[in-house]
């Protein structure tokens, strides 16, 4: 039964890290379809939307066969908490990208203007934080989760930056309001990834050291 649940854990652990993949790819076409305004890269991010639904589900599943299967040991049980919340963040990502795919389809349908914020720079530090914090969760390193959280803070600063230069933009030049506000709600949703891979950092340190660091705090499971 050890030897069952072992390996129902190790499958739980490649089914999330695909999903991660999957998170990662559409950050990524999403991304791209910024940098190029090419419909392509939209269309393949609200395509691959089903895949990360569909193993959103398939990850929960497993989770809840294994805690019914027998009574895991506490850094086991934490694990499969750690999973069971780190998939609903994926999940998110990919909703996210979402929503950038559609912001720049809108984009691609009106005037191309240069606006004066750098998207995919933002874009880059947060599809970086997504990656460590899986490259955390593959290894079962806290460190490297603890660097994401840091970086949290450099994203939040672009955000607040685009916000005021895309405001001012609005307000000097009203007839591109309509292309600076996608570009801002562009902005808020790489925000809300960033969040989301701070988040799953958060998760691997309570798997890995059994503390509760989330909201500034350090409290340790019993």
């Amino acid at each position: 039964m050890r030897s069952r649940f072992q390996q129902g854990l190790d499958e739980l652990k490649e089914k999330l890290l695909r999903m991660g993949g999957l998170a990662e790819q559409a950050i990524d076409r999403a991304t791209e379809a910024y940098r190029t305004r090419d419909a392509k890269y939209c269309q393949q991010v609200l395509t691959g939307e089903n895949a990360i639904n569909e193993a959103e589900r398939e990850i929960d599943e497993l989770a809840l066969d294994l805690l019914a299967m027998q009574q895991p040991m506490a850094i086991d049980l934490r694990f499969i908490m750690a999973v069971v919340k780190i998939n609903a963040d994926l999940e998110r990502v990919g909703d996210q990208a979402v929503n950038i795919a559609e912001r720049v389809l809108d984009l691609i349908s009106e005037d191309d203007l240069q606006l004066p914020v750098d998207i995919p720079r933002m874009a880059d530090a947060v599809s970086t934080m997504v990656q460590r914090a899986l490259e955390s969760f593959l290894d079962g390193k806290a460190e490297v989760a603890e660097a994401v959280l840091q970086m949290d803070n450099i994203v939040d600063r672009m955000k607040d930056e685009a916000f005021v230069v895309l405001v001012q933009k609005m307000h000097d030049e009203p007839s591109c309001t309509r292309q600076a506000l996608d570009v801002l709600l562009i902005a808020r949703n790489l925000e809300r990834i960033a969040d989301h891979a701070t988040n799953i950092a958060e998760d691997v340190i309570f798997w890995v050291r059994g503390a509760d660091v989330r909201h500034g705090g350090a409290h340790f499971a019993q």
